[in-house]
């Protein structure tokens, strides 16, 4: 099975999979970023609004910005309750439709594996970020086996098949991030180690959780309708249920912020 590009346009399915987990990993990293009141930010790869909600709930933005490339998930963040005075708009990580110094604190929750050039990507954070603003980012630590999906990938491995990947996988790395940062000039860099957990109320809730989005939809959507209820029966095996059918499973991401220079 080749790989394929990876997609979200369902605002509402990814909200199910991807979101609960991204608002689950924001909140550890809010806490660990601790930012001031009052602060303009731009959440970069904002996708559905899930961890954009985070930011207006937690932090009292005086102005929040959210940047995706996909319309329909944009759309569907512009639907969240809480979210009407942040302004969404589709852009491009890597050319950021900002002037310089406009924002004190810019975010990629979740996204700095899918920017075609991270270091791009990190260079136009600091860009439109003042001096003595706040860069920052959290990514799933996909290859050290920190990524929600984790399972499913590890079943789709042991079928003989290619489960999708981000396309910059290795920079989420807790080694790489720091490096990214550090490399692009930014000063103070700190890095930090979240580890969460999500319960499912059995395992169909989990397999609907977590299959229905575009990076794990398509590659399961190719196997024959017999392997995949052996799929769906190896993957059950793997995870651990309490005598209730309960399922809890842990995921890990790296976090790392530093300070545009100048200030």
């Amino acid at each position: 099975m080749s790989q394929q590009p990876i997609r979200f346009d369902d605002g509402a399915a990814y909200e199910r999979g991807m979101g609960v987990w991204s608002q689950i990993a924001g909140m550890e990293f809010l806490d660990w970023l601790a930012p001031a009141p009052g602060l303009r930010w731009v959440d970069i790869g904002c996708g559905n609004g899930a961890f954009t909600e985070l930011l207006m709930r937690r932090c009292a933005p005086a102005m929040v910005h959210g940047i995706d490339p996909s319309a329909p998930q944009l759309q569907f963040a512009s639907g969240r309750p809480g979210l009407q005075t942040v302004v969404f708009k589709e852009g491009d990580a890597m050319a950021l439709p900002f002037d310089a110094d406009q924002f004190d604190a810019a975010v990629m929750a979740l996204v700095i594996f899918f920017v075609p050039d991270p270091a791009k990507g990190v260079s136009e954070m600091m860009r439109v970020v003042r001096p003595g603003g706040i860069v920052t980012a959290y990514a799933w630590d996909i290859l050290g086996g920190g990524f929600p999906f984790e399972p499913i990938q590890a079943e789709l491995r042991a079928a003989g098949y290619n489960p999708p990947l981000p396309p910059n996988a290795p920079v989420a790395r807790m080694d790489a991030l720091r490096a990214l940062w550090v490399d692009a000039g930014l000063e103070s860099v700190e890095t930090h180690a979240i580890t969460v957990e999500r319960s499912f109320t059995d395992f169909e809730d989990y397999w609907d959780a977590n299959t229905a989005m575009g990076s794990i939809k398509p590659a399961l959507a190719k196997l024959p309708e017999a392997e995949l209820a052996t799929f769906k029966a190896r993957l059950r095996a793997r995870l651990p249920a309490d005598a209730a059918g309960r399922i809890t499973y842990p995921s890990r991401a790296n976090a790392v912020t530093g300070r545009v220079p100048g200030a």
